[in-house]
């Protein structure tokens, strides 16, 4: 990944800097990857950046939503409503509304207190609403507990025990459609053995529908798929290619069955970097300390989920040394890497805390009376 440098000195830091070259060859593999009865939906809860959205649109994709928020946001960008789905264990009724005047593809329905609402609100505004059942898959994925979707214990999602009860219960409303089912186990995945497990669960819950006589057209095994911190120079694009055979692989779709994702990190993270630079370099009694003026509330991952990024300086790129490398905010836990190697670094050197395309611009806050960070992408150098 190039960072035009020269560039970067006449900007206020911290700020985002998105390279949407590299994020056109990453939708260029999905879209090379993708199979006449795939249909793919950005999970927009990634980023939200304008320019972002617009590569992602032109891509020809759709869109995961998880507020009325995001569906706003979408159809400004020029997302199809046909193309949106809208996810959420806590959807308000104005959310609800929003996404029914809009004419969106399908509401991922989490319970049934939820598909009376909606039905409740259809038959007010004259509509029909298409829904898919969210089903927790009591499916683990090997990533961080915090980003796990789907086992029971989880709050997500119908249990699997009351699965044909509530397909059963839609058939008798007047203002609901039951058009498939739709599942999400996690983020960050990195073994295909996951969604292996994952499509051998659907297998069986296809199989216990069949038997009771019912045939859905649509199947969303949401997204999950996972990009590599470490190396991200090594593996700017993720692993698509065996994402999408395993499914194709091991899941068993009936005739005419349409198969949907939900991908999000895997589409952005890699093209997206934080840009910071070096106020102090404090040495301590026992450590030395690379100050930046970027902190957790530029990019919380790292506070919230123990994250790894990658870090560059992009000023200087000779010697070694060892750094804890923190922000300026007044929590403890606002450290971005502790006892990192990197280049010898000094005040005023550019940071570059890499793999941020994803959770980091949109998660921002304002704590601490701190500015949000702009974001800028290629196009603007």
């Amino acid at each position: 990944m190039n960072f035009p440098l020269q560039k970067f000195k006449g900007l206020q830091t911290p700020f985002y800097y998105y390279d949407t070259e590299l994020l056109d060859k990453t939708l260029a593999e999905i879209k090379r990857l993708t199979l006449p009865h795939f249909h793919i939906h950005y999970a927009v809860k990634a980023c939200t950046n304008p320019k972002v959205l617009q590569h992602i649109v032109q891509a020809g994709l759709g869109a995961d939503c998880v507020s009325g928020g995001e569906i706003k946001v979408c159809l400004d960008a020029g997302f199809p409503a046909d193309k949106i789905v809208f996810a959420g264990v806590g959807k308000s009724d104005w959310e609800i509304e929003l996404a029914l005047n809009a004419g969106i593809f399908s509401f991922n329905v989490e319970s049934i207190p939820e598909l009376e609402v909606i039905n409740h609100l259809a038959h007010d505004h004259n509509k029909v609403a298409k829904v898919s059942f969210r089903i927790n898959p009591d499916v683990g994925a090997h990533t961080h507990s915090n980003i796990t979707t789907g086992l029971a214990e989880n709050k997500f999602g119908i249990a699997m025990n009351d699965m044909e009860k509530v397909i059963r219960l839609s058939e008798q409303m007047s203002n609901v459609e039951c058009i498939g089912l739709h599942f999400h186990i996690g983020s960050q995945i990195l073994e295909m053995d996951d969604f292996v497990a994952l499509a051998h669960r659907i297998n069986e819950l296809q199989d216990n529908l069949h038997r009771k006589g019912i045939t859905l057209s649509h199947i969303n095994v949401g997204g999950g798929l996972g990009v590599d911190y470490d190396n991200p120079d090594l593996n700017p694009i993720p692993n698509f290619k065996d994402y999408f055979a395993t499914f194709e692989q091991h899941l068993q779709l009936r005739d005419g069955q349409q198969l949907h994702f939900e991908l999000g990190r895997s589409i952005v993270a890699q093209c997206g970097s934080l840009i910071s630079k070096v106020l102090y370099v404090k040495e301590g009694a026992a450590k030395k300390f690379v100050i930046l003026d970027a902190g957790m509330t530029d990019l919380i991952r790292p506070a919230l989920y123990d994250a790894f990024h990658h870090i560059d300086n992009l000023s200087n790129q000779d010697g070694k040394d060892r750094y804890d490398v923190v922000g300026p905010i007044c929590e403890s836990s606002d450290v971005f890497a502790r006892d990192y190697q990197m280049p010898i670094t000094k005040r005023g050197d550019f940071i570059a805390i890499r793999s941020a395309g994803a959770y980091g611009e949109i998660m921002a806050s304002q704590y601490n009376c701190r500015n949000l960070p702009l974001g800028y992408t290629t196009e603007d150098f």
